[in-house]
């Protein structure tokens, strides 16, 4: 019951820090973005569909920093990007969920990671490739689901994964990392149906996830609203204090988010026929 009158409270407005434009003019959909920690000022975004399996380095200001391929990565439907611990070698990686599938009828979805790479010098440099990405299958235990929102636990290094909620419930699933293994499909774990208002003719619907650097808080937002998130022992999400934050209008087709700091969000937006892409700083009342 506390959770519901929690999450029926009118959602608080964020606070814009910043907006800026993606220079690169391949960069058209970004549907994924993750701040780097080892390259400072770096971001790294993602075309949704249509695109190659490249990644693309930019900053706050939306700059060009050029594109990179994924050694032996696919493309089919890229959706949301994470950085976190690799499931296999010391350091970082970049998991890229090859996981949207709007008509719910793909048998298996892929996750791919690669360690992060550096950026290239320049905008003009298209010749770079990373290291090999390894590349996860998996199934869902309840069937098909259109899911654009991960994030990797820095705690287990489980993959997190979030339904759209096309169904009309946002679903949290997890796989362990030791579930990447070559030649295998593996099923995910349904962790809880997460208390979200699916509402899909007020943008209600799940289009990124991120994990604070700690592990203990979680984001997962709409095209309207940034949800926060106790992260629990066991991985079940716990609805904050103040659980709802309202980005309705901040963007034309908002799908990705990032901690930028402990307590700065990042969020990038798809383009749409009016114009590019946008990048916001925004910060939500505690």
């Amino acid at each position: 019951m506390l959770v519901l009158l929690l999450l029926l409270q009118a959602a608080a407005p964020a606070t814009v820090k910043h907006t800026a434009p993606f220079k690169s003019p391949r960069l058209t959909e970004s549907s994924g973005v993750a701040v780097s920690r080892s390259r400072p000022g770096i971001l790294w975004t993602h075309n949704d569909s249509g695109d190659g399996p490249y990644l693309y380095a930019t900053d706050l200001r939306g700059s060009d920093r050029g594109a990179i391929h994924v050694s032996g990565a696919k493309a089919v439907d890229w959706e949301d990007l994470a950085l976190g611990p690799c499931p296999r070698r010391p350091g970082d990686c970049l998991y890229i969920g090859d996981t949207g599938d709007n008509q719910e009828r793909r048998a298996s979805v892929t996750i791919y990671a690669v360690p992060e790479p550096d950026p290239p010098l320049v905008a003009a440099d298209t010749q770079r490739f990373t290291a090999a990405a390894l590349a996860l299958k998996l199934r869902y235990p309840d069937g098909s689901h259109d899911v654009e929102a991960l994030y990797v636990s820095p705690r287990d290094t489980a993959v997190y994964l979030v339904s759209k909620g096309r169904s009309g419930k946002a679903r949290l699933y997890r796989i362990s990392h030791t579930a990447w293994q070559p030649d295998r499909v593996a099923t995910a774990e349904l962790v809880q149906t997460l208390p979200i208002a699916i509402d899909r003719s007020r943008g209600r619907l799940v289009t990124g996830a991120a994990v604070r650097a700690d592990g203990a808080m979680v984001v997962v937002r709409t095209y309207v609203d940034i949800y926060f998130f106790r992260a629990g022992a066991d991985g079940r999400l716990i609805p904050g204090l103040h659980p709802r934050c309202s980005v309705a209008g901040l963007e034309r087709a908002g799908e990705a988010i990032t901690f930028r700091d402990d307590s700065t969000l990042v969020l990038s937006s798809e383009a749409d026929r009016i114009g590019r892409g946008t990048i916001d700083v925004v910060r939500c009342p505690s």
